[in-house]
């Protein structure tokens, strides 16, 4: 009998220490703008902060004329080391090339030596379609397809979809087109380029010599030529027109009281149908948006990186019910300026609670922030402290789970029948011992 108690204990024991330790079971708002505009697609961009503020059929394909000279120029960069050191020949066959097309031109000579300075400053201030071919031709060692294939790599890597060059110089062609979004990006890496910046805002240079200025076409940037397309906190970057095909086209940057945009406006009208010019539209177009831009936005702090933004549950802590989150990163945006912050939504992704143990910074979820139906940023959460484990609260629960367990009940109702028969038997046992206990027999004297 003791065997048996002994077997029932062991069982129990077992059975319990099953349900303890189971087996393991296997980002930008845009905004609306009350401006009507020339220009067939156009793009807004805040460059402090990388937000698109404005944008107007975007991805749709145009022809990018001779804007199309910054990728010209980010070829040349690349593969020139010293612009002012590094000279080139000027072809006469090369030249030749753009015979009848009544192309915009530097104006250069043939068999003359010029130094990649110089025909870069020939190719972005008076949009020299000559400079382009000598440059491709050079860059591409006398092959100007080699160079055209370079800008189109160049456009992929920098992660243009909707862009297709033919030639270094912006004529015309089918297959020749960018978007105003591809054209921005591109616009962006060639900001980063050595002289670029400079070069682009240039109005005059006398670089080829005091008899040969070069003018900028961008009247945005000459205050002496510019007149009403004249705007003071416009600098650079390309302008571009081949008639009615591209309408006009304008890259360009603005900066003032320390904010920064980037323009891109492209397909403005060019000429009707009396052969009478408009006005350049994209530069208008570029300018009222600058206006809109700085006089209505300012960039805002929408989460600080110490801020506690959410709360949750922690279970298994000794005396401590809750745990506050905070994001991995700051982050700030550029809002008009009569957008309170609380009008941003906060869409949070976390669990209902987390479990003890938990270090400072550990990942926990996210939260997404928007506005007007647009996300803005989605910033990860971590933990803000450190928090140990009870080991006695996770025994509780573990006691809690074990008594809820159906398992239990089961092993429960199991143990109960087993001893209810242990006790049956016990009881058969004890009432045969007692009936067949044997006589005791008296002597008789």
């Amino acid at each position: 009998m003791k065997k048996t108690m002994a077997f029932l204990m062991a069982f129990i024991v077992f059975l319990s220490s099953l349900m303890i330790y189971p087996p393991n079971k296997v980002n930008a708002a845009e905004f609306n703008v009350d401006i009507k505009l020339k220009s067939k697609s156009v793009y807004l961009e805040n460059l402090d902060t990388g937000n698109v503020v404005f944008s107007k059929d975007p991805d749709e394909r145009r022809f990018p004329a001779s804007t199309t000279k910054i990728m010209t120029y980010i070829i040349t960069a690349e593969h020139v080391s010293d612009f002012k050191k590094t000279y080139v020949t000027v072809k006469s066959d090369v030249l030749h090339l753009l015979d009848g097309t009544g192309s915009s031109v530097a104006g250069l000579e043939a068999d003359e030596k010029l130094s990649i300075y110089q025909l870069l400053n020939c190719l972005m201030i008076p949009s020299g379609n000559d400079a382009a071919l000598i440059l491709a031709d050079y860059i591409g060692g006398g092959d100007i397809s080699k160079f055209v294939g370079m800008m189109n790599d160049k456009a992929k890597k920098l992660g243009c979809k909707n862009t297709h060059f033919e030639n270094p110089h912006g004529l015309n062609d089918p297959n020749h087109y960018t978007t105003v979004t591809d054209m921005a990006t591109i616009t962006k890496y060639a900001l980063t380029l050595p002289m670029f910046a400079e070069i682009s805002n240039t109005v005059t240079s006398d670089c080829l010599g005091d008899d040969r200025y070069l003018v900028t076409t961008n009247y945005m940037i000459d205050e002496n030529r510019g007149g009403e397309y004249y705007y003071p906190y416009a600098q650079g970057i390309k302008t571009g027109s081949t008639g009615n095909d591209s309408g006009y086209c304008l890259v360009s940057t603005a900066v003032k009281n320390g904010y920064t945009y980037l323009c891109v406006a492209y397909g403005a009208p060019y000429e009707d149908e009396n052969g009478e010019l408009y006005d350049n539209g994209a530069m208008i177009d570029s300018a009222e948006l600058y206006r809109w831009a700085f006089d209505n936005l300012s960039i805002k702090s929408i989460l600080d990186k110490n801020d506690l933004v959410k709360e949750i549950k922690i279970d298994f802590a000794w005396n401590k019910d809750t745990i506050q989150l905070s994001p991995a990163d700051g982050f700030s945006t550029i809002m008009p300026d009569d957008v309170s912050i609380e009008s941003i939504d906060r869409i949070y992704d976390v669990p209902d609670h987390i479990e003890a143990p938990i270090k400072e910074g550990d990942h926990v979820g996210w939260v997404t922030l928007s506005y007007a139906n647009q996300d803005l940023a989605k910033i990860e959460l971590l933990a803000s402290e450190s928090v140990d484990r009870s080991e006695l609260l996770t025994a509780v629960d573990g006691l809690k789970k074990i008594a809820s367990s159906k398992w239990f009940i089961i092993t429960l109702a199991v143990i109960f029948i087993l001893v209810v028969i242990y006790f049956i038997v016990a009881a058969v046992y004890n009432r045969r011992k007692k009936t067949t206990r044997p006589v005791k027999k008296y002597r008789k004297f």
